[in-house]
């Protein structure tokens, strides 16, 4: 993948800003042609056009056919990264949404997603239910308005950012001239 390409060759360090991309959306998810207004061929052009973008990546895509709120999944992604190995949320958390198609609004699928990561599942239920990190994920919602982020992913650096899914090449020019320093 292109982040961990980039942690090779630059001395950097990520972290993931979370972003309200479609913030409306209920708990049970809504159909891709409600959200984007759209028919059904033009859903499987889109779902065509990301799978071919995912496979150019490595990494794998099923054909969906809704989106699900993701306010939880993100509260339970800041959590995560604070537990030893927790950045593995991040990858069950795709897996959930992208390959198995699930609705990460579902505390089950949320907790299931952190046992996935080798993360304590009651301790996820007790973060969950609290809503513990909940100004966490409100203060990075307000950062990506600050930002003006208008999609996902965005890439920001030293102020300067890109949107969308970018060649490695792209982001490498991008932290260049911020002024990363590249590895030995």
């Amino acid at each position: 993948m292109r982040i961990e390409k980039l942690r090779q060759n630059f001395n950097i360090t990520t972290r993931f800003v979370h972003f309200p991309l479609h913030p409306e959306t209920p708990a049970e998810g809504r159909t891709l042609e409600a959200l984007f207004g759209s028919g059904a061929a033009d859903i499987q052009e889109k779902n065509r056009h990301m799978k071919a973008m995912m496979e150019a990546e490595g990494l794998p895509y099923s054909q969906r056919t809704h989106t699900y709120n993701s306010r939880l999944a993100q509260e339970l992604a800041c959590w995560a990264v604070e537990q030893e190995g927790g950045e593995a949320i991040h990858d069950q958390l795709f897996r959930a949404y992208f390959v198995d198609t699930r609705n990460v609004a579902d505390t089950n699928v949320l907790l299931d997603a952190a046992a996935g990561a080798g993360l304590d599942r009651a301790a996820a239920a007790q973060v969950i239910e609290e809503r513990t990190y909940k100004s966490q994920v409100d203060a990075d919602w307000d950062k990506s308005r600050q930002y003006g982020v208008t999609g996902v992913p965005t890439y920001v650096t030293a102020g300067t950012g890109v949107v969308g899914a970018q060649s490695y090449e792209v982001l490498e020019k991008l932290l260049t001239d911020a002024g990363a320093q590249r590895t030995a």
